[in-house]
């Protein structure tokens, strides 16, 4: 049976949600499902906005042919070759043989590439930046958006209605609830967390691109009325406060003041020495932190804090005279994913050849970008003692002045 939903005059969303999936792209939980969202526009010309992945073309299809009720699809628009948006394209050149399809040039390699033999035979339109195409009543001009986040991505823009398709730009993690559009959620609530997981680890390295698109996009900011993307709510108002949120994630900029405490801990002893820690910096105000066992943790969920706080406190055991491997592999991955801009403080603790901690300083202080290691730090001699309360303090405090700064 269909599922859709308008969006505006003509327009309407015609995706579906996946709650099975237990890992997206194979690698990130997503608990809570995801959405793969595709839109319709219904003009003279009847033009779909990207597909789905396979594994939910049934439903897809259900929504394309009900909305169409005898029409033909005239048009196909692929802004983006990922496997989860572009899954359905052969099922629709199949479907639909006087099907014409728009992408991008990379696009088109990449529909081969996958060996979608089924486009074969159907007209296939190259789009470029500024190119402009008319289905009717309504005008779509295209923008190029290279490795937002991969290099064929479009994004495209209806001056009739106002609706900016963004491809993975402006998307989240979770599945839709039936509530589609923005304010019909508590966004802050609800979805920020698994908005900001998504653009950090899935987009997160491409800061530069997504600043490059925003400037790029930014003279048709006040013509925006709708932003749709593939994964996630629909925005169709407080646009600024999710340009705001971008704006500060690809810049790098944390997003509030506070300190993410990350640590390992083999017997819990280091586990004891940030608890203190984090006790004390609460007695001196310091409320804002969040608190994660590594070891226990998806690294995507750590890879999110870590761009949401200003301030991080790694604690890491020494193991084989270097860096706890799941502490090490979380730096990797900071480094992978461009982070920067962060204040750092190191708890380090060995029984006999204590290194991690001049392993970790070296690793942040050459290895990623524009990171501030404080000069203070606490190191255990296997557990906490007095002298590792003295250091405490002394790291306590230039924490809390830096945090006040």
């Amino acid at each position: 049976m269909h599922n859709v939903r308008n969006i505006t005059e003509d327009l309407y969303w015609i995706g579906a949600n996946d709650r099975r999936l237990a890992l997206f792209e194979n690698i990130h939980p997503i608990p809570e499902g995801v959405s793969y969202n595709s839109y319709m526009l219904l003009d003279e010309k009847t033009v779909v906005f990207d597909t789905v992945d396979w594994s939910v073309t049934r439903q897809y299809i259900e929504n394309i042919e009900y909305l169409l009720n005898g029409r033909e699809l005239d048009y196909l628009v692929v802004h983006h070759m990922e496997p989860d948006h572009c899954g359905s394209i052969e099922e629709l050149a199949i479907r639909y043989p006087k099907l014409k399809i728009i992408s991008s040039e990379k696009g088109f390699m990449f529909m081969r590439q996958f060996g979608y033999k089924s486009i074969n035979g159907h007209q296939l339109i190259e789009a470029k930046e500024g190119d402009k195409f008319n289905f009717g009543k309504h005008n779509i001009i295209f923008l190029e958006a290279p490795m937002v986040h991969w290099p064929e991505v479009l994004v495209s823009f209806d001056t009739t209605n106002g609706a900016l398709f963004s491809a993975d730009a402006f998307g989240s993690f979770k599945s839709l609830d039936g509530r589609l559009f923005n304010d019909e959620v508590d966004w802050d609530k609800d979805w920020l967390d698994e908005g900001r997981r998504y653009l950090t680890n899935i987009v997160g390295k491409y800061g530069p691109h997504i600043q490059y698109l925003l400037k790029k996009a930014a003279p048709i900011v006040d013509q925006i009325k709708f932003i749709c993307p593939l994964h996630g709510v629909v925005w169709r108002n407080d646009f600024r406060y999710i340009l705001d949120k971008y704006n500060k994630w690809s810049k790098y900029e944390p997003e509030e003041k506070g300190i993410l405490i990350a640590y390992a801990s083999m017997y819990g002893n280091t586990e004891n020495a940030v608890e203190i820690l984090a006790a004390k910096l609460a007695e001196r105000g310091i409320t804002n932190i969040k608190m994660f066992d590594v070891s226990n943790t998806h690294v995507s969920y750590l890879i999110s804090n870590v761009f949401k706080y200003s301030h991080l406190v790694v604690a890491s055991p020494t193991y084989n005279l270097g860096i706890y491997p799941v502490i090490h592999n979380f730096v990797m991955d900071m480094k992978a994913l461009n982070l920067q801009n962060r204040t750092v403080a190191i708890v380090e603790n060995g029984s006999w050849a204590r290194k991690s901690g001049d392993l970790l300083q070296e690793l942040f202080e050459t290895e990623i970008k524009d990171i501030t290691v404080l000069n203070e730090r606490v190191g255990l001699t296997s557990s906490t003692n007095n002298v590792n309360f003295d250091e405490m303090d002394a790291l306590v405090e230039v924490l809390v002045e830096s945090l006040n700064k």
